[in-house]
């Protein structure tokens, strides 16, 4: 555990950490919480290090490093007699648990005391017993570009903080117990974020707006970094506002586009989700969850913004909402996003939240074999009409300047021409138009995920972020009577989702808000009435030992 002020540098430990270590061969996670404000209060960062997966935020601290004052204070509640301490008495206190390490006094001697955090990554790495090559070959990369001055100050530091690490050996390196080694070496380190981003493109996504909002603004910078590289436009707007309705004029316009937010910026977008629904025009939307109401804790998780998803924008029309909970999820539904929402012609969202877009974990390299492409618009001709009354509901989709024909569009209700009207026979036969694309859509509904034993008798159920947290508890609690049912899709809901529930003697839901949104969704539409349940909605994720002890209330 990594605690400090902001602006210490705690994420450029962690970036470094989480690297090296995953090149020793080791399975790393890690997750940060920090406060809404550039300079001071205490932020921290959980590193993970194992010999099997890891993909959760777990409460116990085996090794705490405090960068600040208030650090101790701040994770009080996590330290216990077995933490090792390790850190700058002058700097976090002069507390008896601290073992004194001079970091700033080796960063000195290194060069400066901007080499600090090169010094505490490496007495880690050494605590750890990882060979000291690593390191260096990891600062080569990243400083390569710097003067060769500070490259070697870096790698000073690196070998003296290392020296320091041995040192620590043998005072408290009998509690540091390094896991073996197994990771896969071809892995991939993201965090959800780069996942969703990776998978936009996949999906062909061409064009990305935004009015930055965390934690929706990680899928923004990622998709920013990678757009010379797969030819994207990628535009920052006044507002959220005009953020959805540029991504509508992209795709009216034979664009893909993908627009970031959070849950207050989506508020201001239901306006344009309504005109998708009227002028049938695809968009993806990604909306980071965060606490609210209004501003809430900017900085912090929750999974609060489910139903706003599903009922956002007035007027019926159909949508589908995605909620990946692993990063092979991430990647693949935001490819089905971009998918879906150009075949049906609806809006296709995507429910992420700071825990998972902002966390760091392994994954096996993404699967790119899948078919290219393909474009859901076609040529008009002369008597082209944008709205044609189809058993499906579809219509064909033409863009402006392809073809012969007239792309007219209104936001009011309107012909098959897609000009306006006041009939009534019209609007009715339109808004049945255009509610049989959602039965249309269903055949394209993700099932919920069963993992665990298929003959249960307890059921857990989670969505999104909560995926590894439920897992990795339910592996603890090692239960042979016990299953996890994950969706990934939550709107529309499967029909297997009935009889799934149905089957368990008794169903405990787990969910980061503080009203069951889920279990009142599949009261709604699946006729399962959960009222077991785990809530929690704090502005923290759930820990392992939140949800074994949870679960071994719930079903004793």
């Amino acid at each position: 555990m990594l605690a400090g002020e902001a602006g210490q540098g705690v994420q450029t430990i962690e970036h470094a950490l989480i690297h090296v270590l995953k090149s020793a061969g080791f399975y790393v996670y890690s997750t940060g919480e920090f406060m809404s404000r550039i300079r001071g209060g205490t932020n921290s960062t959980e590193v993970r290090v194992s010999s099997r997966p890891v993909n959760c935020f777990v409460n116990r601290i085996d090794l705490l490093i405090p960068l600040s004052g208030g650090a101790l204070k701040h994770l009080s509640g996590r330290i216990c007699p077995e933490t090792v301490v390790i850190g700058e008495k002058s700097v976090a206190g002069d507390d008896p648990r601290i073992e004194d390490v001079g970091f700033t006094r080796i960063a000195v001697e290194a060069g400066g005391k901007l080499f600090a955090n090169t010094v505490a990554v490496a007495v880690v790495l050494s605590l750890l017993r990882v060979e000291p090559e690593l390191l260096s070959a990891y600062l080569t990369a990243r400083f390569s570009r710097k003067e060769p001055e500070v490259l070697q100050r870096n790698l000073d530091a690196a070998q003296r903080g290392a020296g320091e690490g041995v040192r620590l050996r043998d005072t408290v390196g009998a509690k540091i117990v390094s896991p073996s080694r197994g990771g896969s070496p071809d892995d991939l380190v993201l965090d959800g974020s780069e996942a969703v981003a990776l998978g936009a493109i996949a999906g062909g996504c061409n064009f990305v707006c935004a009015y930055p909002m965390s934690p929706g603004t990680g899928v923004l910078q990622s998709m920013a970094s990678h757009a010379h590289d797969f030819d994207m436009v990628v535009e920052q707007v006044e507002d959220e506002i005009a953020a959805i309705n540029m991504a509508l004029g992209s795709w009216y316009a034979g664009g893909r586009a993908l627009v970031t937010t959070a849950g207050g910026g989506f508020s201001l977008m239901c306006e344009g989700m309504s005109l998708a629904g009227m002028i049938e025009t695809p968009v993806v939307v990604l909306v980071g969850q965060r606490p609210g109401p209004a501003t809430g804790l900017p900085t912090r998780t929750e999974q609060g913004d489910l139903e706003l998803a599903v009922y956002a924008g007035h007027g019926d029309f159909p949508r589908a909402i995605y909620a990946p909970g692993t990063l092979q999820q991430a990647f693949d539904l935001a490819r089905t996003a971009f998918v879906v929402a150009d075949k049906y012609q609806v809006p296709a969202i995507i429910l992420g939240d700071q825990s998972f877009l902002d966390s760091h974990a392994q994954t096996p390299a993404f699967d790119l074999s899948a078919d290219p492409v393909k474009q859901y618009v076609v040529a008009s001709k002369s008597d082209y009409v944008r709205y044609a009354i189809t058993p499906s509901g579809i219509s064909p989709r033409a863009i402006p300047g392809w073809g012969d024909g007239i792309v007219a569009v209104d936001s009011d209700e309107h012909t098959e021409a897609g000009y306006i009207t006041e009939s009534m026979d019209v609007r009715s036969a339109m808004v049945e138009k255009r509610l049989r694309k959602a039965a249309s859509l269903m055949a394209e509904v993700l099932p919920p995920t069963l993992v665990g034993p298929e003959a249960y008798e307890n059921l857990v159920v989670c969505w999104g972020s909560t995926y590894h947290v439920v897992k990795e508890s339910l592996d603890e609690l090692g239960r042979s009577d016990t299953a996890m049912l994950h969706f990934s899709q939550v709107y529309p809901v499967h029909p297997s989702a009935l009889g799934l529930i149905s089957c368990a003697k008794r169903t405990v839901i787990v969910e980061n808000n503080a009203t069951a949104q889920l279990a009142r969704l599949l009261k709604l539409h699946a006729n399962v009435d959960i009222t077991r349940r785990l809530l929690k909605y704090s502005g923290m994720p759930f820990a392992v030992e939140e949800v074994v002890a949870g679960l071994m209330r719930e079903l004793s």
